[in-house]
């Protein structure tokens, strides 16, 4: 009877499991990264099963991982197949499953494994959960001789002590608020940023925030991966007519909050590359030049919502709201 690579990732027994110490199980290179944010996993191997060469590794990808990319390594075949994890009975005694997907490189013969003394990464890349919290990615390392399932996951918290083979934990981290990522100490503060969600087929919203300069200080440009074109725009009332118009620069007076809002100025964020749902987020970067011509970024991870923090929007002077012409 054959079983596929899931199977053989999360059967209990199925594998030879070795008592290693605690630093000595494959583990993340970058092991926090925020929430709905795009995510390069970088699986470090260290070493082999109790002395045998490394021939595969197989990574079961976690829930809410999602459009997971391995990269392709020299001399190892990369495979991505779907497979059915068994789950304890529910209350009906009902056996339950759940669809993973799981990404495996298999070296292609005997000189391309990885030696038990040698030091190695196998990498895919893929975008984070919209929520905080810990992401366990479970590891079938494979060997000329026996394995090791690096698939144990505490019952509670993501204390791996005592495990004696932990699956490999990024820790997803909640976005710090606009204010705290733009600390003190920073010569440009931005508060109570937020962009407007959208629908299926929406290719325009608009995002919102407060910037305060320290000094005199000019906002020279705006950029985000989620859309084509990002730009300053300015809605004021000219002859009972509201209008709108881009702004190349815009000047930002040494301690003056200058707010982004309906009705005024605000980023409008333009053929969008995917829909922005309520409660993920959106990376945005404001660029700025000081008096002496010295330049400096900001970058944000915005929360997407469907009304202002305060939950007052004018929607009939919300570029949000719908596409707007000049």
């Amino acid at each position: 009877m054959k079983h596929s690579i899931a199977t053989k990732l999360i059967a209990a027994g199925a594998v030879s499991i070795m008592a290693m110490p605690a630093f000595s199980h494959i583990v993340l290179e970058s092991r926090s990264a925020a929430a709905g944010s795009a995510y390069k996993a970088v699986f470090q191997v260290g070493h082999g099963c109790g002395g045998a060469a490394t021939t595969g590794l197989s990574v079961q990808i976690p829930a809410g991982f999602q459009g997971a990319k391995p990269y392709p390594k020299a001399g190892w075949t990369l495979t991505t197949k779907l497979g059915k994890l068994a789950k304890p009975y529910d209350n009906h005694g009902k056996q339950v499953t759940e669809d993973v997907t799981v990404v495996s490189w298999t070296a292609a013969g005997k000189e391309a494994a990885l030696q038990d003394a040698h030091f190695d990464e196998f990498v895919l890349r893929g975008r984070l959960p919209d929520t905080a919290g810990p992401l366990w990615f479970k590891v079938l390392q494979t060997c000329e001789s026996g394995s090791l399932d690096w698939s144990e996951v505490p019952a509670s918290g993501t204390s791996v002590k005592g495990l004696k083979s932990p699956a490999a934990l990024l820790e997803v981290t909640g976005l710090a608020s606009v204010a705290e990522l733009t600390a003190p100490g920073q010569p440009v503060q931005v508060t109570d940023a937020w962009v407007r969600a959208t629908v299926p087929g929406q290719k325009g919203t608009g995002a919102f925030m407060k910037i305060t300069a320290k000094e005199g200080t000019r906002l020279v440009g705006v950029s985000s991966p989620v859309a084509g074109i990002a730009e300053v725009h300015e809605m004021k009332m000219e002859n009972d007519i509201m209008k709108m118009r881009a702004v190349p620069t815009l000047d930002l007076p040494a301690g003056k909050t200058v707010e982004f809002k309906s009705g005024g100025y605000h980023v409008m964020l333009m053929d969008l590359k995917r829909p922005l749902a309520k409660d993920s987020t959106v990376p945005l970067t404001l660029r700025f030049k000081d008096a002496k011509g010295v330049q400096s970024s900001v970058e944000l991870k915005v929360p997407v919502a469907t009304t202002a923090p305060t939950g007052k929007v004018n929607d009939k002077a919300d570029p949000g709201a719908g596409q707007h012409k000049h």
